[in-house]
């Protein structure tokens, strides 16, 4: 009936309640004993049995409850001795026999209702509201077998059939309420909240239901804390402030209330100055009661609770209504209620009124009550009051099955039935199937718990009108959001409250969370263009050639990289080899076809050959490089460029030698013996020998490392198909080539004196000194470019061009251009050179015969 003492007053002795309550107390007990009439009056529901109530105040306060427990307990077992007692049935005469249950409920619990003596039998224990008190009246009462019923206790402790035996109610248990307020989470995606729970069971337990939830599902709870019941104003600031202080990302509050410490939260954050910095999330204890949000409607707007599912009761506001102190008899808390709502005194109440002498003596009033004060005034009927009425007729079915049972469906009490065995009726209670009057089945698990069922509530102000609002509902683990919520102001009206500890991360970032935080708040970390999401916390490489796909749930392979026919560097070096192919081509024709001119025979026309064919091969080199690379490709491009090379130098050292060696021969003034390896044989075999020597150096590389095609990854999202030369591959090689090349040029720049007709050795030395400007150049190019073929390609086509037209242009010039100076007179030089034969000291003269070799 009354509300809790105050927290000092508790603990000082007085045992004074609190206010008297309309909704928790008034409206309760007048269903109570509605119901029990309606029983009663129901000749298919226990007939004639008269069912009758106790009802004593607990004051939502253990000691209390404890007190008034003991109290009809000692008097149900003297009654049981004495064959007397006090009865509270309404409608048998002194003759009829009659069950009596009691019901703990919310007076100032020093002295019982006004009671007249009638034989009574207590079956059965209704209430109390609380769970931390309904805990305390379940441990005593389950020392005597007698059932309890519960209404309004959701605690999951209660569960609990090793402990609570005795116990079963009508109500859904907390679990149910944990899931509910984890679906809310989970569907605005809030992954990091705060929590606070009233202290006792309901809270307590409520709270360490839904922290295992939360747990499973991901959600971090960045703090919790516990209040007394009604503390100190301090008590929440302190909370709100521990709140916002240090975890200002946690705006949601997860709160396994009642209402008075939801009450003082808002009151906190409204002293403070920080309203709507919070977001509660109330359970049931909160739901749609208008006295927790009363005077503080601003500050609870956007708040979020839950409402166990319960019809409104049509008929009990026609009989609320038509009740008053003067007619209503039955009631002996109503005179109180009545002055206290109306804030009147009674005529000739005096203290009596008040239902306890003394318990609430503040409450004096000077104005007097008229009659006409109306109960619809600043109404609003108990959201539990479906389950007050569902839990009486769960035990009048309990009751009316054990009678057909037991006393094979005789009307009235049978022997049997005299005194009523706990222990049976709990197991009719248990198996108990009726329709509430939700239109429900009413039935329990085994722990005694019914299904649960919610309404979700959300607190709004529309046109400045505050009031709660059903959004939606959970029925059995389904979470039905119809209705849009309405926020805090902070949140402007409909933006959706955030509350998280770190933002999500990016697509292609994964959550790096620091050593010994909590596993909400991450740092995002990006992951490399070649990784993959294994899962939300790790990157995971791609094979080489592969890269993520776009959602990064998988490697795709990369599109190779080559040189493809039809590519910028592929068509330049195409072109430009093609032109060199062909004018190489041309010049071995006009070679061909004046054979045995004087021309071509003085440029040592075999050696001339090899150097055209090796001009081919190097133009030809541009066609296997620029093509797919294949085991067959890649083989001729570790072999055309030494070779060719080879060809074309090999056959130009020999050349450069035996001038050299003739010059050099016709300076001594005795010549003793003719210079060996004169011949044109001689230097052909020379210079195969040569390029046998490259054919040699290529074979031991091909066989050391095999020529093949493998992948290069320049980048991580790039995959080139290349030919898997390496340094050794090339400078080896190419080494002897440029060996080749510098002997060339030694040879050139001996000989670039001699005379002005025998002119081929000058540009022999232009050849070499461009040749060898093109590879210092193409080193530093090559290793350092990614463009490799292109200028390989480029680099030999540039080789074999500085070769066809330092050696041959100005031979084809004489014998396409001057045909007259393709004559022996025309290579004839003036200058003598003395040359030595043998031991006879014979002298000649060393014309331009010396150049028909």
């Amino acid at each position: 009936m009354h509300e809790q003492p105050e927290y000092r007053r508790a603990y000082s002795g007085e045992r004074t309640c609190g206010k008297i309550w309309e909704q928790y107390g008034i409206q309760r007990m007048e269903a109570t004993l509605k119901t029990i009439q309606a029983i009663n009056a129901n000749p298919r529901l226990l007939p004639n049995i008269t069912l009758g109530v106790e009802i004593r105040d607990d004051c939502w306060y253990s000691p209390v409850a404890l007190e008034q427990t003991i109290e009809f307990i000692r008097e149900s077992i003297a009654a049981q001795t004495t064959g007397s007692g006090g009865a509270a049935g309404e409608k048998s005469d002194q003759n009829e026999p009659e069950i009596c249950l009691s019901s703990v409920t919310e007076s100032s619990g020093v002295t019982a209702a006004p009671r007249v003596k009638r034989k009574k039998n207590f079956v059965g224990v209704i209430g109390p509201g609380s769970s931390s008190v309904t805990i305390q009246v379940q441990n005593l009462l389950q020392l005597f077998n007698i059932p309890q019923i519960g209404y309004s206790a959701t605690s999951p402790d209660l569960s609990d059939k090793t402990s609570y035996k005795y116990f079963l109610r009508v109500v859904p248990s907390d679990r149910f309420q944990a899931a509910v307020m984890l679906d809310l989470i989970i569907h605005h995606n809030w992954t990091y909240i705060s929590a606070v729970c009233t202290k006792g069971s309901y809270g307590t337990s409520g709270l360490e239901a839904f922290k295992s939830l939360a747990k499973k599902s991901g959600i971090c709870i960045a703090t919790e804390d516990t209040l007394q019941s009604n503390p100190d104003d301090k008590e929440y600031e302190r909370v709100v402030l521990n709140f916002l202080r240090y975890y200002p990302n946690a705006r949601v509050v997860a709160c396994f209330c009642e209402g008075q410490t939801v009450t003082g939260l808002f009151n906190a954050m409204r002293k403070l100055g920080v309203s709507g910095k919070l977001l509660l999330i109330g359970s049931d204890g909160w739901a749609d009661r208008t006295d927790v949000v009363a005077g503080i409607e601003e500050e609870a707007v956007g708040g979020i609770s839950i409402r166990i599912q319960s019809p409104y009761i049509d008929w009990f506001d026609e009989h609320y209504f038509t009740l008053n102190p003067w007619t209503n008899k039955g009631n002996p808390w109503f005179k109180e209620f009545w002055s206290v709502k109306f804030e009147c005194q009674l005529p000739d109440s005096g203290d009596a009124v008040l239902g306890f002498a003394g318990a609430n003596a503040e409450y004096r009033y000077n104005r007097t009550c008229t009659g006409r004060e109306g109960l619809s005034d600043r109404y609003k009927q108990d959201a539990k009051m479906g389950f007050v009425i569902d839990s009486i007729y769960t035990l009048a079915h309990g009751l009316h099955n054990m009678h057909q049972d037991v006393c094979d469906g005789v009307p009235g009490l049978c022997a049997e039935m005299a005194t009523i065995n706990g222990s049976l009726l709990l197991e009719y209670l248990m198996q108990v199937n009726f329709t509430g009057v939700s239109g429900h089945m009413i039935n329990f698990d085994e722990n005694g718990d019914p299904p649960g069922r919610y309404d979700i509530m959300n607190f709004q102000e529309r046109k400045g009108i505050y009031g709660y609002h059903k959004v939606g509902q959970w029925d059995n683990g389904n979470l039905q959001l119809q209705f849009p919520f309405q926020w805090t102001r902070e949140n402007e009206g409909f933006d959706v409250v955030e509350s998280v500890c770190s933002k999500p991360c990016r697509r292609g970032e994964v959550k790096a969370i620091q050593t010994g935080g909590v596993k909400c708040c991450w740092v995002c970390t990006a992951c490399k263009l070649n990784e993959f999401l294994l899962d939300e916390f790790t990157c995971e490489a791609c094979p080489p050639g592969w890269l993520p796909n776009e959602n990064l749930t998988a490697c795709l392979p990369i599109t190779l990289e080559y040189v493809s026919w039809d590519s910028t560097q592929a068509v330049v070096g195409i072109c430009f080899s093609c032109l060199g192919f062909l004018a190489t081509a041309f010049t071995m024709t006009v070679f061909i076809l004046h054979n045995h001119t004087t021309v071509v025979k003085a440029s040592t026309r075999e050696l001339s050959y090899i150097i055209l064919v090796g001009i081919a091969l190097s133009y030809a080199t541009t066609f296997p490089l620029v093509a797919k690379p294949t085991l067959i490709t890649c083989y001729m491009t570790r072999i055309l460029p030494g070779f060719s090379f080879a060809m074309i130098y090999g056959a130009l050292v020999t050349k450069t030698n035996r001038i050299a060696r003739i010059l050099a021969a016709g300076k001594k003034k005795i010549m003793t013996r003719k210079p060996r390896f004169m011949s044109a044989l001689a230097q052909v075999v020379i210079t195969w020998i040569i390029i046998g020597i490259e054919v040699a150096v290529l074979s031991a590389v091909l066989i050391k490392e095999p020529a093949d095609s493998l992948l290069h990854f320049p980048e991580l999202n790039r995959a080139r198909l290349i030919c898997n030369t390496s340094a050794l591959g090339l400078i080896a090689p190419m080494g002897f080539d440029f060996f080749l090349i510098a002997m060339c040029t030694v040879y050139a720049i001996k000989t670039r004196n001699l005379p002005e007709n025998f002119n081929e050795a000058k540009f022999i030395g232009f050849c070499m000194y461009t040749t060898c400007v093109i590879w210092l150049a193409f080193l530093p190019i090559y290793f350092g470019s990614d463009q490799k073929v292109l200028t390989m390609c480029l680099c030999i086509s540039f080789s074999a061009t500085v070769a066809l037209l330092f050696l041959f242009m100005p031979k084809l010039y004489i014998i396409l251009l001057r045909p007259e100076r393709n004559t022996r007179s025309a290579f004839t030089t003036t200058n003598q050179v003395r040359i030595n034969f043998g031991s006879n000291n014979v002298t000649k003269s060393m014309d331009s015969n010396s150049n028909e070799r």
